[in-house]
């Protein structure tokens, strides 16, 4: 989930008068500001999960932490990293329980992404510091996930069949570093125009200049098999190889997610950058 712009309106209080954070607002209120109209709409800023559940959750918590001025904005940032690292280390858990576990805490860590960036907006916390580090939470959350994933696939308890299988905790990692490539990708397009004296990208730069190319991003973008190694799509894959494997045995449907996930990032790392390469984004 992303955080508001420090320059969005309806962060600066421009048409709000003055928080009273010792009265709690009332569901339309606070829905107003931290919800704006528009928001939830954008398919490029707001996860699938967000709009179809999180965000109704997330209005309820949002209020009840609206008056708890001893939580601030970055505190629950720095918990939904620690959330979502954790979540990596359950996966380690063999049986059911770990992917359990890990798919509840990547849910846990959705939520609290949703939270930070409202009670942001509600209180007019907004920062460049909360920005970057719900960027830098991302980056690790789906990072320590994938590597769990790998490690989980290595049976580090029970050494199923005997040896190390130290190949499927190299395959995870190699997801992992796929993830953060992709996100890098993206981030480092913004960093380049800037360094450079330009603006924010626009959306619309985003398409490839190349007709051919731009047919097999538009192709991409509607499997969305891109969209498997994020944190939320990830744990639901590997709970699903959880219940298989808990089904039939053995480890074989964990490992192939390991797989998968890896040749999904590794593939997705190359095609993103020839996408940014040969888009309008870095002109």
């Amino acid at each position: 989930m992303s955080k508001p712009s420090t320059a969005d309106p309806s962060t600066t209080g421009a048409e709000r008068p003055p928080v009273d954070l010792t009265r709690r607002p009332s569901v339309e209120e606070l829905r107003a500001v931290i919800h704006p109209e528009g928001m939830l709409q954008r398919r490029s800023a707001e996860h699938w999960a967000g709009r179809l559940y999180m965000r109704r959750i997330s209005l309820r918590i949002t209020r009840v932490l609206s008056t708890v001025t001893a939580i601030t904005p970055n505190g629950l940032t720095y918990l939904m990293m620690f959330t979502g690292v954790l979540a990596g280390a359950a996966l380690v858990v063999p049986g059911i329980a770990g992917a359990v576990l890990g798919a509840l805490l990547i849910q846990v860590y959705l939520l609290l992404d949703c939270v930070d960036g409202e009670v942001a907006r509600w209180r007019r916390q907004t920062s460049l510091t909360g920005v970057y580090l719900d960027r830098v939470g991302h980056y690790m959350s789906e990072a320590a996930l994938l590597t769990g994933l790998g490690l989980r696939a290595t049976d580090l308890l029970h050494r199923e069949g005997g040896g190390s299988h130290w190949e499927w905790a190299f395959l995870g990692t190699l997801a992992a570093l796929g993830a953060i490539l992709i996100k890098s990708e993206t981030d480092l397009v913004d960093v380049a125009r800037a360094r450079s004296g330009l603006t924010a990208v626009q959306d619309s730069a985003s398409v490839p200049r190349s007709a051919s190319v731009a047919k097999a991003r538009r192709a991409a973008s509607f499997l969305k098999f891109h969209r498997l190694v994020g944190a939320v799509e990830a744990s639901l894959l590997i709970l699903a190889a959880g219940i298989a494997d808990a089904v039939h045995g053995g480890l074989f449907f964990t490992r192939l997610a390991v797989v998968l996930l890896a040749a999904i990032a590794m593939l997705q790392t190359v095609l993103h950058l020839l996408s940014i390469v040969l888009s309008s984004r870095l002109r």
